[in-house]
């Protein structure tokens, strides 16, 4: 059998989350379509992927110590530490191998700081994880990794339980169903062509195409030095299935958009000599942290 080297495994895992993704989010598909019939792309495969996110609860065996594993595999480097206070969540971001694959965002829940209701609810579910699922996997195998990224690492929730860290933590709630699923990805609007390239030429397209917007800390989330602007779609509601049988209507995942703009030092550059080196690189707590309201009910029931 003649092994896979990790850029083809890593190009399997990446396009396995995709593809589910997009299935489960009906607005990816539409923004693909309004932007192929606007002329901006011909393919989707044209648009640069600037990052995809994950979610993780910080608990015993899993969370981001365990998930990190993965894609550490396959050359992504750790890189800068994020705090969202209020959130009870830590974030690290993770450069890519090669400058064409996505970075990567994961963040963790703080479960120790929530309630203590919220907590025992968590752990009734985490606690039947008994040791690190990641050290059990084949990393080599792209179907393996694809597999587990899709599939329960717990008991289905009961809607009881659902509703109740709902009330404490909505993050806490989105994980303890959706779990691995893709967040969200996001296009790298600076890299489309000019009338569609910055921030705020693509989210008016974006709302004439009737789409909505994540409208916390503004629709354009501006990180203090101007050079990572950002806009997400609110997340799309799924039928979701809980213990028992229960249908209730959750938040699933959603599209973010990135314009990183040239530094400083860079913009005398020729257009046609800028790589993604020349850019604002990283992520801003402050534009992140409503960038994840756009699962949170004061968004989705709007």
């Amino acid at each position: 059998m003649i092994k896979s080297s990790p850029t083809q495994t890593l190009d399997a895992v990446l396009d396995g989350l995709m593809r589910r993704y997009s299935e489960r989010v009906p607005d990816v598909q539409k923004v693909f379509n309004t932007m192929i019939s606007e002329g901006i792309i011909t393919s989707p495969n044209e648009i640069e992927n600037d990052h995809i996110a994950f979610r993780t609860m910080g608990v015993p065996n899993l969370g981001i110590a365990s998930f990190e594993k993965i894609f550490l595999h396959y050359g992504y480097e750790k890189r800068d530490e994020y705090n969202f206070i209020e959130k009870k969540l830590t974030a690290y971001w993770y450069s890519p191998p090669e400058p064409h694959y996505p970075r990567i965002f994961a963040s963790e829940l703080r479960v120790h700081e929530l309630s203590d209701e919220a907590q025992r609810i968590i752990h009734r579910y985490t606690d039947t994880v008994k040791s690190d699922p990641v050290d059990a996997l084949d990393l080599d195998d792209a179907e393996a990794v694809d597999r587990f990224l899709h599939q329960p690492l717990w008991t289905t929730p009961t809607l009881t339980d659902y509703q109740t860290l709902l009330k404490g933590s909505e993050y806490a709630a989105w994980v303890i169903y959706n779990r691995y699923y893709l967040n969200h990805f996001t296009i790298s609007v600076h890299n489309l062509k000019a009338g569609y390239n910055t921030i705020e030429e693509f989210v008016a397209f974006l709302e004439s195409q009737g789409l909505r917007l994540n409208s916390a800390g503004g629709t354009i989330k501006v990180s203090p030095d101007g050079d990572l602007r950002q806009a997400s779609t609110v997340a799309q509601m799924i039928d979701a299935e809980f213990a028992g049988g229960e249908l209730f209507r959750i938040a699933g995942s959603y599209v973010e958009f990135a314009e990183r703009r040239i530094l400083p030092q860079f913009r005398n550059l020729p257009a046609d000599q800028v790589t993604r080196q020349h850019r604002r690189e990283g992520f801003e707590t402050g534009n992140a942290d409503k960038i994840f309201e756009s699962t949170f009910t004061t968004q989705t029931g709007r």
